[in-house]
């Protein structure tokens, strides 16, 4: 059931069930980030592996205290400067963080959503909520609550519409080590936004089977049909004889099945459509989708890490 009252999703909540939840980024299938049975749910409507941390979200800078030893400097800084944003800190977290919440890691991935709907939850509920995103495990991340109700609708209580999410894209999560930061999903912080507090920074370009954060599997955010990314005329090329999509950065290629992430070029605009253009081009009567890298900068960098994953 998609609705609009704060409260029906609160007190699913308090009941320890899941609700989908808008932020800035995607749709969040969430629950109470303390209880065993509410976390055990997610996993269990998403079919996500036990081995993939959750990301934990609370209402104010002032509550993460509460859930974690310590909070560094830097950290500091960046929660200030970027929360309420797509920012996730890994910070060592207290014993009142199940296990099951991180996937049995001494690390908790915590952030303040920037959506007015979801803050004014957080801040009505006596707990932080566990929220990845609000779609079959893999697949493409929702970026509205009807793309939610069109995969979980059945397996969840209540979607809470906030409309269409404005970044589009998942946080970055980062650790922070000294003054140094390890990025180990790139999503809707820039790294040149991260540059302004530190010029040490590690980006994690490796995939991993028991992963620190969610993001970094090899396969990920993945559409049924098969994706390839790489020069599209060419690609167009070596599929001739099949039916194909496009998603393109700012060209027209003159396909009937084609999505333009954003005809100006504007990064911004490309990583809000990125996951929405990718879920059409799935349902359209295609055999595959052909895709380009966008230059390697700014938001650019987030968008190409999705789709090498989406193609993997």
């Amino acid at each position: 059931m998609i609705g609009n009252e704060i409260k029906i999703a609160r007190d699913f909540l308090l009941q320890n069930e899941v609700v989908a939840i808008p932020t800035e980024t995607v749709y969040g299938l969430a629950g109470n980030a303390l209880s065993e049975m509410a976390v055990s749910k997610i996993f269990e409507a998403k079919n996500r592996p036990h081995f993939d941390p959750l990301i934990v979200h609370v209402g104010q800078v002032s509550d993460v205290e509460l859930y974690v030893e310590e909070i560094p400097e830097l950290a500091f800084n960046l929660m200030e400067n970027f929360w309420p944003g797509p920012l996730t800190v890994l910070l060592p977290k207290k014993t009142c963080i199940p296990d099951l919440t991180t996937s049995g890691l001494q690390e908790v991935g915590i952030r303040i959503p920037n959506h007015p709907i979801t803050l004014e939850l957080l801040k009505s509920l006596p707990f932080p909520l566990a929220a990845p995103s609000a779609n079959p495990f893999g697949y493409i991340s929702p970026t509205s609550a009807e793309h939610v109700e069109d995969q979980l609708g059945e397996k969840i209580s209540y979607i809470l519409n906030g409309g269409k999410c404005a970044v589009g894209i998942e946080s970055t999560v980062l650790r922070v080590q000294h003054n140094e930061l390890e990025i180990l999903r790139l999503g809707g912080i820039s790294v040149e936004d991260l540059q302004r507090f530190t010029s040490n920074i590690h980006i994690q370009q490796h995939s991993s089977s028991s992963p620190a954060s969610p993001g970094m599997l090899s396969s990920h955010y993945a559409p049924r049909k098969p994706i390839y990314v790489g020069n599209i005329r060419e690609l167009m090329h070596s599929f001739s004889s099949q039916k194909i999509g496009v998603l393109s950065f700012k060209e027209d290629f003159k396909v009937e099945s084609q999505r333009i992430l954003s005809r100006t070029g504007n990064f911004t605009e490309a990583a809000s459509n990125l996951f929405a253009y990718l879920r059409e081009l799935d349902q359209m009567n295609i055999d595959v989708i052909l895709a380009e890298f966008l230059p390697d900068e700014n938001l650019g960098r987030a968008i190409n890490d999705k789709l090498k994953r989406a193609s993997a």
